[in-house]
């Protein structure tokens, strides 16, 4: 049985190419894809996960807006890395089917309480829309097959030296979300670090016809660090989060105790991470089968290039 993937998420570069994975692999039923703000604001967000539906053929997948502000700060967002509309310089033709009606808590709250245990809940931008569902329906923590984020990291940040971006977006919500009675599983930087879109990985991408040179790659090069001076590509961060679900034989992980730091002056936004805690709420993937990983990933974008017919 495939596995029922609700994905929400804040296209977004790598969104974008997780999105594609969720829509290709086949092992994978897309039920919902819900939106939030974040990488940029949730308008941009929406709009990028409306035309990517089309682009792609998953009509049929409800695509819901959420929460555009984080629960209690000022918007933070990542445009000086995604662009101003959050795809780079990727121009998608324009949406003929709108979003749904419902907000995207009540879609993530439904989708759970009528599927129970069948949910594989993943989300790859700041965590607002789950940490309001968790305030509007705690039960729902017991009632997924697993919840998958990426977010976090155990000894980096990119927003700051000490936090990573999806977290330090919204701190509170996170604190909400690990605090929740479920287990997370933080797919964080030191992770998604290691799948690199390197030469390599372009030049398969470029045999995948119009998907690969229009989409795929102008999404996974678009961002260049220019303060690394051994910079060798752009990370896929959360097609690593949607990967896990199908894949975690990809990943080695450990179990942790994290906590969310959301008052330190130069903490804020912090995943703790303690993987010598006697009550883990958390896995926390530590390293990647890069050459697997690839694999599968190339597999995938190859059957969704396929079925595009180009």
């Amino acid at each position: 049985m495939p596995y029922k993937i609700l994905l929400d998420c804040d296209p977004g570069l790598d969104d974008a190419l997780a999105l594609v994975l969720a829509h290709g692999d086949p092992d994978i039923d897309l039920v919902a894809v819900t939106t939030v703000g974040g990488n940029v604001g949730i308008a941009n967000t929406t709009k990028n996960a409306l035309e990517l539906r089309e682009y792609l053929g998953f009509d049929k997948v409800p695509v819901a807006k959420g929460a555009g502000a984080p629960l209690v700060r000022d918007v933070r967002d990542a445009s000086h890395v995604h662009g101003e509309g959050g795809i780079g310089d990727v121009v998608l033709p324009a949406a003929t089917l709108t979003a749904s009606t419902d907000h995207a808590v009540d879609v993530i709250i439904n989708a759970i309480r009528q599927a129970p245990s069948s949910i594989h809940l993943v989300a790859t931008g700041p965590l607002t829309n789950i940490a309001l569902a968790l305030e509007k329906d705690p039960g729902i923590a017991r009632l997924v097959a697993s919840f998958t984020i990426m977010g976090g990291s155990f000894t980096r940040g990119n927003a700051t030296p000490a936090a990573e971006f999806n977290i330090y977006a919204d701190p509170e919500a996170a604190k909400i979300v690990f605090d929740a009675d479920w287990q997370v599983v933080m797919v964080g930087l030191d992770l998604t670090l290691q799948a690199i879109a390197h030469e390599g990985v372009l030049e398969k991408f470029r045999a995948l016809g119009s998907l690969g040179n229009d989409l795929l790659i102008p999404l996974a090069t678009h961002w260049v660090n220019p303060h690394d001076d051994a910079w060798n590509g752009q990370a896929v961060h959360d097609v690593c989060a949607v990967a896990y679900v199908t894949r975690p034989d990809l990943f080695a992980s450990r179990p942790a105790r994290v906590e969310v730091e959301t008052r330190g002056e130069f903490t804020e936004g912090m995943t703790v991470v303690d993987f010598s805690a006697p009550n883990p709420n958390a896995v926390v993937p530590v390293t990647l089968d890069v050459d697997g990983f690839w694999a599968y990933v190339e597999t995938v974008y190859a059957k969704v290039a396929a079925a595009r017919g180009a």
